[in-house]
């Protein structure tokens, strides 16, 4: 057992049925993004009594499996959920990393507090990767850009129909061997603006990481991919239809000027952690970095006058991906012809390079796991 900073120790109940190593070279061979996973789970509970005073116990990692619930579980009804998404990398020298892990702890407590769910101290956290990378580590690719994709996530388990927060919750950690979040080699993709959909609304819960503001995303998805579009933007209608966010990845604009433009955090936008490493990079380039309103107007006229040289996307799964155009219902912004931009390419190599060990970290970004 490993007792953490709380006083948790993690108890290990391994797999009696693993993956083989030739299965497991097989899945490894060509792994896609989350769809196929590793033998083990990290498993934490919390319990709180009528006074709302709790406490986490029983941390575990045990072999990946169905979960049970109770039909009335309050999770199934009001979705009290969060989760996060991070990548470890195994590095030349065997070890294995992952990126600004206190970030996505610092993230997962800032979902918990907007859903009403217990905060995780950081060090439960942090712990809970560790064990599970220490008993599947075979898992990890290391083909060019790829990974073990981390999803911590955390969930109501009380079972009661009563509308308030949940007295018993659930924290898991499972893996998934990822490549290329879209697959094949790094092109510019196409985007969709969604005029009919809203991702989230001022005061509800666009700030946290939490499952129903990717359900809300994903009839308009549907809507991009009968485009022929691999993601959809969202704008703020009532605020001069600014550009707000991707459905799962925050957006850039460079311009020919030096300048490096992301729409500004409103409370409707999620603050991703690759979106502030993006920020750090471009500082550090001396680049005049703005976090500000930008509108779909100028976005359009920035283009079609040559000001705007390059859009991207970035996120966790995807880190960073070039956008060619914009495909909406009153014409199309951009080319689908475009090459990826100097800028764009640039910053995803050092991004990358920083998380897979092969470029300096000069912030300190990198946690070892094993």
């Amino acid at each position: 057992m490993t007792e953490t900073a709380t006083g948790l120790e993690f108890s290990r109940q391994l797999s009696s049925n693993p993956k083989t190593e030739e299965q497991r070279a097989e899945i490894l061979a060509a792994p896609g993004f989350g769809n196929h996973f590793t033998d083990h789970t990290a498993v934490v509970d919390y319990t709180a009594g009528p006074d709302g005073q709790g406490s986490w116990h029983d941390a575990r990692i045990e072999p990946y499996g169905p979960i049970s619930l109770d039909p009335a579980a309050s999770v199934l009804h009001y979705g009290q959920e969060i989760f996060e998404g991070m990548k470890a990398y195994k590095h030349d020298d065997g070890s294995v990393w992952t990126f600004r892990a206190e970030a996505n702890a610092a993230r997962l407590n800032r979902s918990a507090r907007r859903l009403a769910l217990p905060q995780l101290p950081e060090e439960t956290f942090l712990e809970s990767l560790r064990q599970l990378v220490a008993v599947d580590k075979g898992w990890i690719p290391t083909g060019d850009g790829e990974s073990l994709y981390l999803r911590p996530y955390m969930f109501a388990t009380e079972a009661f129909l009563g509308v308030r927060p949940s007295r018993e919750v659930s924290y898991r950690v499972i893996a998934s061997p990822a490549g290329n979040y879209f697959g094949g080699e790094l092109k510019p993709v196409s985007i969709w603006l969604s005029r009919n959909y809203a991702r989230a609304g001022r005061g509800g819960t666009g700030n946290a990481k939490c499952g129903g503001n990717y359900a809300a995303s994903l009839a308009p998805q549907m809507e991009a991919e009968a485009h022929g579009c691999k993601q959809v933007l969202f704008l703020d209608p009532f605020n001069d239809d600014a550009v707000e966010e991707l459905g799962g990845m925050n957006v850039f604009f460079v311009f020919k000027d030096g300048r490096l433009v992301t729409p500004a955090l409103s409370g409707t936008i999620l603050e991703g952690v690759t979106r502030s490493s993006v920020i750090q990079l471009g500082k550090d380039r001396g680049l005049d970095v703005q976090e500000r309103k930008i509108t779909i107007n100028e976005w359009e006229e920035g283009v079609n006058s040559g000001e705007i040289t390059e859009v991207f996307a970035c996120g966790t799964a995807a880190v960073i991906t070039p956008i060619g155009e914009l495909k909406t219902e009153n014409g199309d912004i951009g080319s689908p012809d475009a090459k990826p931009g100097e800028v764009t390419m640039s910053l995803r190599e050092q991004l990358l390079g920083i998380q897979t060990g092969r470029a300096e970290d000069p912030h300190g970004w990198l946690t070892r796991l094993a």
